[in-house]
């Protein structure tokens, strides 16, 4: 009779592990399923707009941080100030060029008598008084008075 009793209570723990393993393989299923659920929303949730307003967002964040790092080192500043400094110049030069042929464009205007460009018309008569009063200082220095 004892052998009897150990091999039920044997059978029972059998049946019960395999009843764990029954459910194990359903957890698991479950868990796949749910997986495959989150995969297919997870895609459908990202739309071009929402992949345009994460990566705006993302590049917010970096660019605060790498600013705030950059004002923390003296040598963030430091070429922050320089870059400031060289883009100046660029406008200054390019600010200079452009004055610089207006002004050719309004001497050459006056040399041939030609109506000049609206653009450079008050410059052109700038240039003409400036030629008449040089023409005066040559006139009064070769009579031999001062101007």
């Amino acid at each position: 009779m004892d052998t009897g009793e150990g091999e039920m209570r044997f059978e029972q723990l059998i049946r019960k592990v395999e009843q764990a393993e029954n459910a194990i393989e359903a957890n698991e299923r479950a868990a796949g399923a749910d997986l495959r659920q989150l995969k297919a929303s997870w895609k459908d949730l990202w739309t071009p707009g929402r992949i345009v307003l994460g990566g705006l967002g993302a590049g917010l964040l970096v660019g605060l941080a790498d600013a705030n790092r950059m004002a923390s080192t003296g040598t963030g500043a430091l070429r922050l100030m320089s870059m400031l400094a060289s883009l100046s110049g660029l406008v200054a030069g390019t600010s200079a060029q452009s004055a610089a042929e207006e002004a050719g464009q309004a001497a050459e205007a006056v040399s041939t008598g030609a109506a000049p460009d609206p653009a450079v018309a008050g410059l052109g008569a700038a240039f003409r008084d400036n030629e008449r009063l040089a023409r005066a200082a040559d006139a009064a220095r070769a009579a031999g008075a001062e101007p």
